[in-house]
C-alpha cells in the first residue's frame, strides 16, 4: 500500500473502533468515517447509524486522535436500501439489506468520499480478507480467521474495483481479542452489546414498513395448501417468509410456510417436507474469482448467513442465471436471500435467489 492515508468506516462498535486502532499502530495516517442514515422514521437507539452510534464513533475518533467526518448518507440509504427492503418483503421476498448496505453505501458513497478526502482505501470491521491472485489477476475475498464472526457472505456483491480499495483489518483475530484489544486501548466501546437485527428498524419490520406508508404487501388473501385448496386467509405477505410456522393458525397437522405467490397474493402452507429443496435458481450474479461461469462448477453453496454451506454443482443458463443443484435437499431456501458460492475460504461468487424447484 504506498498510499499510507486510509479511511475506516466507523459504525460506533466494538470491530470498527479496534480496526482503525490497529492501522494506527501499523503506521497508517487513519480517517474515521461514519454514515449518517437517520431520518425521522429510522431506529435512533443503539443501532448501527443511529445517534448514539455517531456519538460512540466520535468518542472512539477524539480518543484515537484522529480526523473525524460524519457523512450524510440518508438520501442515498433510503433510495438504495430502505426501499429495496419494503419492496422485496411487499413481494413475498426475504430481503438482505446488509448485502446490498455494504455495496451500495459503505465501499459506494463512503468508499468516493474517503477517496476525495485523499485515502486509496476504505477499511471497515468486517470479519473477513482480501487477497490478490496473481496468476488470474484478480482480487480474492476470502473468509477471517475467526469462522464463528465470518462475514464473507455480506460482502459478495463487492467488484473488482471495490475489493481493490477494500480492508478489513480484523481478518486474523477473533471476537474475543477484539475486545480484549478495545479494553487495553481504554475504548469505551469495548463492551457494548452487537446489533443482531435490521439497524435502521426499531420493532417489528411491518411496522416500520406501515410508518413509511408501504401498501403493496398489507392486502389481505387466501392461505391455501400444496394442492390448491384454500383453507385460512392471510393479513399480508409482508407477514409471512418461508418455514415459518407461527401466525398461520391451526390446520389438525404442523404445517408451514412453504412458498409465497406474489401474483395470487396467496400463501401456501405445507409439511416440513415440503420445505426440503435440491434445485434453486439463482440471478444478478455476481463473480469474484473469475469473469462469468463457463463450464459447471463444483462448490460449496450458502443460503442464508447462518446456514452450512453445502456442496452442490452450479451450472450457467443462457438467460445469465445459474441452476444450483444441491447434493442433498436443504430447507426452506428464500427468494430474495443471498446464495454465496465457496471454495475451501474463497469466496467464488454468489447472487440472489429468484425461485426453487419442487421438492424431494
Amino acid at each position: 500500500m504506498p498510499n499510507k492515508k486510509i479511511a475506516v468506516a466507523m459504525s460506533g462498535g466494538v470491530d470498527s473502533s479496534v480496526a482503525a486502532a490497529l492501522l494506527i499502530e501499523q503506521g497508517f495516517e487513519v480517517i474515521g468515517l461514519t454514515m449518517k442514515i437517520s431520518g425521522s422514521e429510522i431506529a435512533e437507539g443503539g443501532k448501527c447509524c443511529g445517534s448514539k452510534a455517531i456519538d460512540d464513533a466520535r468518542s472512539v475518533a477524539a480518543k484515537l486522535d484522529i480526523p473525524f467526518y460524519v457523512i450524510n448518507c440518508e438520501k442515498q440509504f433510503d433510495s438504495k436500501v430502505i426501499n429495496y427492503f419494503c419492496d422485496e418483503y411487499s413481494r413475498g421476498k426475504t430481503p438482505n439489506p446488509c448485502v446490498v448496505c455494504n455495496k451500495e453505501l459503505k465501499f459506494g458513497k463512503l468508499l468516493d468520499k474517503a477517496k476525495a478526502l485523499g485515502a486509496d482505501f476504505l477499511a471497515t470491521g468486517h470479519y473477513a480478507r482480501v487477497d490478490y491472485d496473481d496468476k488470474k489477476s484478480r482480487y480474492i475475498l476470502k473468509k477471517a480467521k475467526d469462522i464463528s464472526k465470518d462475514q464473507s457472505y455480506f460482502l459478495f456483491a463487492l467488484t473488482q474495483e471495490q475489493l481493490k480499495s477494500a480492508v478489513f483489518p480484523l481478518t486474523g483475530i477473533t471476537k474475543s481479542e477484539v475486545r480484549r484489544l478495545a479494553k487495553k486501548l481504554g475504548l469505551k466501546v469495548h463492551d457494548k452489546k452487537e446489533s443482531q437485527e435490521i439497524c435502521f428498524v426499531d420493532g417489528k419490520y411491518q411496522d416500520f414498513m406501515k410508518k413509511r406508508g408501504s401498501v403493496s404487501g398489507f392486502r389481505p388473501g387466501n392461505i391455501i395448501d400444496s394442492e390448491g385448496n384454500i383453507v385460512g386467509e392471510h393479513k399480508g405477505l409482508v407477514y409471512y417468509t418461508i418455514g415459518q410456522r407461527k401466525g398461520i393458525g391451526a390446520h389438525g397437522a404442523l404445517r408451514y410456510v412453504v412458498s409465497i405467490d406474489a401474483e395470487e397474493n396467496a400463501v401456501v402452507i405445507g409439511s416440513d417436507s415440503e420445505l426440503m429443496h435440491r434445485v434453486i435458481t439463482v440471478d444478478n450474479l455476481n463473480w469474484i474469482g473469475r469473469e462469468k461461469l463457463m463450464e459447471p462448477l463444483r462448490a460449496k453453496v450458502r443460503i442464508r448467513y447462518k446456514h452450512t454451506e453445502q456442496p452442490a454443482l452450479i451450472e450457467a443458463s443462457r438467460d445469465g442465471k445459474v441452476t444450483v443443484t444441491f447434493d442433498f435437499p436443504q430447507r426452506a431456501p428464500a427468494p430474495g436471500q443471498a446464495a454465496v458460492f465457496y471454495d475451501g475460504d474463497a469466496v467464488l461468487g454468489g447472487g440472489w435467489i429468484e425461485k426453487f424447484k419442487s421438492s424431494e
